[in-house]
């Protein structure tokens, strides 16, 4: 893939596509360039009635998957000019390191979530019954343990509430700094917004506090590690959150569900990009058969005609909210 990058940008560079990209005329607007859309809403929500003097797009429409996602020619082109760059800076983002290496706007803005929330980034976990992808079949523990300094960090930052609002105080930052003359009416916005986000992660905490079981189990990948962990919830999964996997194994779907057999658990969780076969199956191999499948919403394929819709970051992490509700009742 970084080579791919890698010609792309001396093709685009040979070609005069980035050349003379660096400097802003006087009434040219500001580009600001978000990867998935909780980056490109957080903006949105910050700038506010100013957003008419910038440029934003949404990097990943038409409901492209962060993990499944290719720049093209085109992107990278977009990319190499912008004010502000805003990315996860998981491992799905590995092909960023090189489409800004060569960037033609060297006074580019970048922010990326991981670093920013630095030491609080969580590690991937394998937890009990989660399947491991085939590549690691053939690992023995010695090499796993040889490892350790390795280990993939779950990039799926965005679904905490806590950690949005430190990501949007760091965005706001930014643009305060490409748009000086704005930055009270940005502040303002951030302290508004945040308080949103508060109110609904006290909503989730009283939720949780008074739910009648403490435990999800997924049918399917978990990239709700943030969340879990922000009110002490347990949970039971087929795959990680990054997992590569698509078919879970007789073993996982027996593990899966004995544990709602075990749990009498109100329901099996899916994420809303699944095909919900293997929760069927979970479900068809409980000893009642009759359990639910109800979706949590990763956020991670929203698209350009869902905002035109309405779609926010808060309005979906409230339908989620009302989805855990159900969950764990």
């Amino acid at each position: 893939m970084k080579r791919i990058i890698a010609i792309l940008l001396a093709f685009l560079l040979t070609s005069g596509v980035l050349s003379g990209c660096s400097r802003t005329a006087p009434n040219e607007k500001k580009s600001v360039i978000c990867t998935i859309f909780p980056l490109y809403d957080w903006v949105r929500q910050i700038l506010g009635d100013k957003a008419d003097g910038f440029d934003l797009t949404l990097l990943l429409d038409n409901r492209i998957d962060l993990h499944n996602y290719q720049p093209s020619v085109n992107d990278i082109a977009k990319i190499s000019s912008c004010h502000l760059f805003v990315y996860v800076g998981g491992e799905s983002d590995g092909w960023v390191e090189d489409a800004l290496k060569n960037a033609a706007n060297k006074d580019m803005t970048i922010i990326n979530l991981m670093a920013t929330l630095g030491n609080n980034a969580k590690i991937e976990e394998m937890a009990e019954g989660m399947q491991r992808d085939h590549d690691d079949d053939d690992d023995d523990d010695d090499d796993r343990d040889d490892d350790d300094d390795e280990h993939e960090y779950d990039e799926h930052v965005w679904l905490s509430l806590k950690n949005a609002q430190i990501f949007c105080t760091a965005i706001t930052d930014a643009l305060s700094k490409l748009d000086e003359k704005n930055a009270d009416a940005y502040r303002g916005n951030l302290t508004g917004y945040v308080n949103g986000l508060s109110e609904l992660d006290a909503k989730y905490r009283a939720a949780v506090d008074a739910a009648t079981f403490r435990t999800l189990l997924f049918a399917d990948r978990f990239p709700f590690r943030y969340t879990v962990d922000d009110y002490g919830i347990d949970y039971y999964a087929a795959f990680s959150g990054c997992s590569a996997e698509t078919e879970a194994s007789f073993t996982t779907i027996v593990f899966l569900a004995q544990k709602m057999d075990e749990l009498q658990l109100p329901c099996v969780i899916v994420t809303e990009s699944a095909d919900q076969t293997i929760a069927r199956t979970v479900i068809q191999n409980t000893q009642t058969k009759n359990y639910e499948i109800r979706v949590l919403d990763a956020i991670q394929s929203v698209s350009s005609s869902d905002v035109q819709k309405g779609a926010t970051y808060l309005s979906i992490m409230e339908s989620n909210l009302e989805t855990l509700k159900e969950a764990l009742n």
